[in-house]
């Protein structure tokens, strides 16, 4: 039993010793973390969740959310009688479902997220994109897939992120929680994909990384076999895998949020697995890592995230 204890301690100190580094690295440093839905389907997932988003923080790591609501608005469309229409991995939102997309996202999700933060002792803020004006934006126009026009309705293209609003946020060592939902300059309402909003801030803040927490452990060179993790990838390579047709469905709007943030200056994007255990932390703090790393060319790389 002793030995067992003695083990078990040894084994937190070399954990803590490997992480040393990192700490230093990233502190006073920006994280853009960005979850979907699924991972706040229930209070156990949320918290297991925040409780990563209050370490960083904890050790001085400027922290910012962005939350989806993808299964948490079909859900509610379902209840409703409400058809739910996806094309590329974006959900088209008319009047009924701009309507369940302000309800889920500010009104379900955020107050949920804020309220496990409160259980956690993380001082957190929840605010959309309609607020002080953080993310403007226009209504899409029509969409040519085709021969067929697609008019996505209430979906918001981004036009400009004003980061002084989170920032002031982060310097009174808040965590923000933000809900991608935001408006044109007349106060028209629009949902926007959060992957999207969250490359935006990303790029504007000066991130030192966008992470990116999905139902999948990263990105796989076969969408059949979870075996199949990349461990990191540049762009070049992840858009040769787009073109084979390997990118599909809801990945499609990452990969364009992964390339938007990328080009911006984001040095460093990474694909993780909220269903993983600590799976933030895991990335982060250790060589090996729990996803796939994105990277602008293979070069950049060091040689400890070339041993992953």
């Amino acid at each position: 039993m002793m030995m067992n204890v003695a083990k078990e301690r040894m084994t937190m100190i070399s954990a803590l010793k490997h992480a040393v580094p990192y700490i230093k690295l990233y502190k006073k440093k920006t994280f853009v973390i960005k979850a979907g839905g699924e991972v706040f389907t229930n209070k156990e997932s949320t918290l297991r969740f925040m409780e990563q988003i209050g370490i960083l923080h904890n050790l001085g790591i400027r922290t910012v959310v962005i939350h989806g609501g993808g299964p948490q608005s079909t859900a509610l469309e379902k209840a409703l009688g409400l058809s739910t229409k996806i094309v590329d991995g974006r959900r088209v939102t008319d009047a009924d479902s701009l309507a369940v997309s302000i309800m889920v996202l500010n009104g379900q999700i955020n107050t949920q997220i804020l309220a496990c933060c409160r259980d956690l002792g993380i001082h957190a803020v929840g605010i959309s994109g309609v607020d002080c004006g953080l993310i403007k934006a226009h209504k899409r126009p029509l969409v040519k897939k085709g021969e067929e026009s697609i008019d996505f309705g209430f979906v918001g293209d981004i036009d400009s992120v004003d980061v002084s609003v989170i920032n002031k946020q982060l310097d009174s060592d808040l965590v923000p929680i933000i809900s991608p939902l935001s408006s044109d300059e007349h106060g028209t309402l629009l949902n926007i994909n959060a992957d999207t909003v969250a490359a935006a801030i990303a790029s504007q803040i000066g991130a030192e990384k966008l992470i990116l927490a999905t139902g999948a452990p990263g990105i796989l060179e076969d969408v059949k076999d979870p075996t199949s993790l990349i461990s990191y990838i540049d762009l070049e390579q992840l858009n040769q895998m787009k073109v084979k047709g390997k990118l599909m469905d809801g990945m499609l709007p990452k990969v364009a949020a992964i390339e938007s943030a990328i080009n911006a200056g984001v040095n460093r994007v990474h694909i993780i697995s909220h269903e993983l255990p600590d799976s933030i932390l895991l990335e982060i703090f250790t060589n090996e890592g729990t996803g796939t790393l994105v990277v602008k060319d293979i070069e950049s790389l060091t040689k400890e995230e070339q041993k992953a």
